[in-house]
């Protein structure tokens, strides 16, 4: 997808009919670069210690999650399935009214969640504080939850 003007405001729809359509669990769009960023959040077994870049969590690898439908890492733009939005208590109006502000409902009852107005910038320090606090409030996301 381009990543100009038209493509960023076609991110979220296009992420929805993906998503839909493909029945996913879960999904995101990020922009250019935070790749390598989430890639170095995940935690592999010979790490010791792990220190993820910029103050982040650590993740689990895919495989390790205990269920499909948890979402491996938060993206700018997410879309998370009914089952998805459940497995990590999404929405609760108490704790998500910032979030809320930023989501709508798929066609299948999904939802697409956007964290921030422009595209994530992690060298933007209200963007990285944005992300930190989605983490927190979902620690199920990436396997971090205890058991």
């Amino acid at each position: 997808m381009p990543w100009s003007a038209t493509g960023i405001a076609a991110a979220a729809a296009v992420l929805e009919d993906i998503g839909d359509s493909a029945r996913a669990f879960w999904g995101h769009v990020n922009p250019e670069g935070l790749a390598e960023t989430v890639a170095d959040q995940f935690r592999h077994p010979e790490d010791e210690p792990h220190l993820p870049p910029k103050g982040l969590p650590s993740l689990k690898l895919p495989w390790e999650l205990r269920a499909p439908e948890i979402p491996g890492y938060l993206g700018w733009l997410n879309y998370w399935s009914t089952a998805a939005a459940r497995a990590i208590a999404f929405p609760d109006p108490s704790r998500d009214a910032d979030l809320l502000s930023r989501a709508r409902r798929t066609a299948t009852g999904g939802w697409i969640v956007q964290l921030t107005e422009e595209p994530l910038d992690l060298d933007n320090p209200t963007h990285l504080d944005t992300l930190k606090r989605a983490y927190e409030r979902f620690p199920e996301i990436g396997g971090r939850a205890a058991s």
